[in-house]
């Protein structure tokens, strides 16, 4: 929805999944409603809470005009996000979880930096905090001289969909969050369904095919929750296995991308050089990070998206490990299916040597005796619990 000839300019639309975030879904979105940028919808999406969620969702409406609801029945996040951006009406689209919060100027900045860059998706950086108290000290810093100089020095770092894969996406910056995407882009792409862990990744990566140009500032404003209860810090279960899955279908795409010329590749990297090389960007400071002729080649990607996913497959094994014996041998097959997949992933060329130290120690024990490595690994931190 456009309002520019009228002075308004274009909607957002932030959309905001939730499931039992009854203690902080009313402060995510208060953050939300205080964004300097004018024209944004919220749409919260209730996956089944079982909480007090959606009551307190009944409350955000009837405070803010700009609120839509909707309710599903348990789908899971993907589902939750693919609701969201149905019934998204913006011409961007923003991603924010429930229990996390934005600094006032985020999305301003964001979209400033859409608009300067003619950039398919902006993002920015993110700090982690645990209480409200570091918080409200976070908000007040940001409302301070030092934070109004951060904001004007922030350099773009400007990708095309190749170099953000190879200096972003693979060295940790996979979130969909913190960023602000056009929905042109999006199109008809989805969060794939049933997955929980590296589903936001996945989305970025299908993305990319599509992508001219995706810019990056240093600017921390969005506030990520470190939850203690987070999904990454629970025991095992069956859905530690989608990390793995979500990195097996990366490399599918990310294969592709290396394989096929993107449409007006070749034009816009030369367009691009032309305008660095003309001054164009200097005259705002910009810096780019051009990769362009630093790109990997299509063997050196596909071995370090591998060793991502033999990173995945080590974690999973760890939280195996972190079972009692007799919880273990009911996941059995999960084990079983962990050794099988990090067989294989050895045999590509390249991973293995991509492994830090630590990390090949760890997969030479574990593919060669995964009962002992378990064993080893669960003796180990049992050991180290004795001690906290």
């Amino acid at each position: 929805m456009y309002a520019e000839g009228m002075g308004m300019k274009p909607l957002i639309s932030v959309i905001v999944p939730v499931y039992n975030g009854q203690d902080f879904l009313f402060n995510c979105i208060k953050s939300i409603q205080a964004q300097t940028y004018p024209n944004l919808e919220v749409v919260i999406i209730n996956d089944g809470s079982t909480d007090q969620t959606a009551a307190v969702c009944e409350n955000i409406v009837c405070k803010y005009g700009n609120i839509r609801l909707i309710s599903l029945e348990g789908k899971g996040v993907s589902s939750a996000r693919n609701a969201g951006m149905a019934a998204a009406k913006g011409v961007y689209i923003a991603f924010v979880d429930a229990d996390d919060r934005l600094l006032p100027k985020t999305l301003e900045l964001l979209y400033k930096t859409l608009l300067e860059t003619d950039a398919d998706i902006a993002g920015c950086g993110f700090e982690c905090w645990y209480t409200e108290r570091q918080w409200d000290q976070t908000v007040a810093r940001e409302a301070g001289e030092e934070a109004e100089k951060d904001i004007k020095e922030d350099a773009y770092r400007i990708y095309s969909g190749k170099t953000f894969v190879c200096e972003e996406i693979l060295k940790g910056n996979s979130r969909c969050w913190s960023k602000l995407y056009k929905r042109d882009l999006i199109g008809d792409i989805c969060f794939r369904q049933g997955l929980t862990i590296g589903e936001d990744m996945l989305f970025l990566v299908d993305l990319m095919p599509g992508v001219k140009k995706v810019v990056e500032i240093p600017y921390k404003g969005y506030g990520y929750y470190q939850n203690p209860a987070g999904a990454m810090n629970r025991a095992f279960r069956p859905q530690y296995m989608d990390q793995i899955t979500c990195w097996e279908m990366a490399r599918e795409i990310i294969d592709g991308m290396w394989k096929t010329p993107l449409k007006g590749e070749a034009r816009d990297k030369e367009a691009l050089i032309k305008k660095t090389l003309n001054g164009e960007t200097a005259d705002k400071e910009t810096q780019i990070k051009e990769a362009l002729g630093e790109e990997m080649s299509a063997g050196q990607v596909r071995a370090q998206v591998t060793a991502i996913l033999i990173m995945g497959i080590m974690l999973t094994a760890g939280k195996l490990a972190m079972l009692s014996q007799k919880e273990r041998r009911l996941q059995a097959a999960h084990v079983e299916k962990c050794h099988a997949i990090l067989k294989r992933e050895l045999q590509v060329p390249g991973a293995y040597e991509r492994l830090s130290a630590g990390y090949r120690v760890k997969v030479k024990i574990f593919g060669a005796f995964p009962g002992v490595y378990l064993w080893l690994y669960h003796f180990r931190n049992k050991i180290r619990g004795c001690f906290k």
